[in-house]
């Protein structure tokens, strides 16, 4: 297995200035193509360690109505997966890119020859991620996997064990989106992901907030994945990647604090 990608994830992790990793979550061609790459050098700008680089899909069932919307109007203007391996490709010299896509769109090979680093595939089954999980090996990219708050301990482990880069945690029941509470669960959610795996842990989902991101910090979050807030940023100031950067900075300075 090439390690160039893996190995990215792997120092990104490990050299983040703040007491956990940084990874906003960028929704590929929103507003537009040449959009959406400003975003993601603002996320830079602004002290992110990772990008999740998001492809918009017609059925994204793992997104809440925010990322859904935003996805649904990068298809309507014309992205294409090739458009947004192109913002990959501009991104990735700047800071690691994992990117988010469905089944039907994986093409790890494309991936890699665009910089990314890693690959989530939010509908794949631990049942069915053999093939995937093989062709990301031979191509050098690191296949995230998600558990869930209501993953049992034998499937986490499972799922765990074949973790490439890091673990993505959801840290709630349901989609992507903001949320004012749960705060609670992130230790137990986290100390059981740590428990089943040797990679780097990330949690996500619901984190909106500076704050919450420094709690899954504190509750022993390797990495934090902010989403819904950024997208809808983006959304409210499409012209401005500024007012994102300073909101992406304020998710860093909390974890650096």
């Amino acid at each position: 297995m090439a390690a160039t990608e893996t190995d990215a994830i792997g120092r990104a992790f490990a050299t983040a200035p703040g007491r956990a990793a940084l990874m906003p979550y960028l929704m590929g061609g929103f507003p537009t193509i040449e959009g959406s790459k400003e975003v993601g050098y603002a996320y830079a700008d602004g002290g992110a360690d990772l990008v999740e680089l998001g492809v918009p899909f017609s059925d994204p069932l793992a997104d809440g109505p925010v990322i859904h919307a935003a996805g649904t109007d990068a298809l309507r203007a014309g992205a294409t997966l090739g458009g947004v391996l192109g913002v990959c490709e501009a991104i990735a010299p700047r800071v690691p890119v994992v990117l988010m896509c469905y089944t039907n769109l994986v093409l790890a090979q494309r991936a890699v020859d665009a910089g990314a680093s890693g690959l989530i595939v939010p509908d794949l089954p631990l049942e069915e991620s053999g093939a995937v999980l093989e062709a990301c090996d031979a191509a050098g990219l690191s296949l995230v996997p998600l558990v869930a708050p209501t993953s049992p301990d034998e499937r986490l482990a499972r799922i765990g064990a074949q973790a490439r880069g890091f673990l993505y945690t959801v840290s709630v029941t349901g989609t992507t989106g903001e949320r004012t509470s749960g705060r609670d669960a992130f230790a137990p959610i986290l100390a059981r992901a740590h428990a089943c795996t040797s990679v780097p842990v990330a949690l996500g989902f619901g984190i909106g907030t500076p704050d919450q991101a420094a709690a899954a910090a504190d509750a022993g979050a390797d990495g934090v994945i902010i989403g819904s807030r950024l997208v809808r940023a983006v959304a409210e100031s499409p012209e401005s990647p500024s007012a994102v950067r300073d909101l992406v900075a304020g998710f860093s300075e909390a974890l650096r604090a």
